[in-house]
């Protein structure tokens, strides 16, 4: 797995269009500029993706132990 996603994954993750997630890919990476971090177009840090939106990471286990399923 790499440390970006792009458009495609970020639409199938967040249940939206191609043209919605380049919004949101991009808003994310104005944030990551402003916070002095670089970015590249057409792509988002998957960890920052991921606590923006409240998503557990792929990594980071149910209480139980347990993986949840995210297709």
């Amino acid at each position: 797995m790499t440390v970006f996603a792009k458009a495609d994954e970020v639409s199938k993750l967040l249940n939206c269009g191609k043209s919605t997630a380049y919004k949101i890919m991009r808003q994310l990476n104005n944030e990551l500029k402003e916070k002095g971090y670089m970015t590249i177009s057409g792509n988002v840090n998957r960890a920052y993706l991921f606590e923006r939106m409240g998503i557990k990471a792929e990594s980071e286990g149910l209480e139980d132990g347990k993986q949840e399923n995210v297709e």
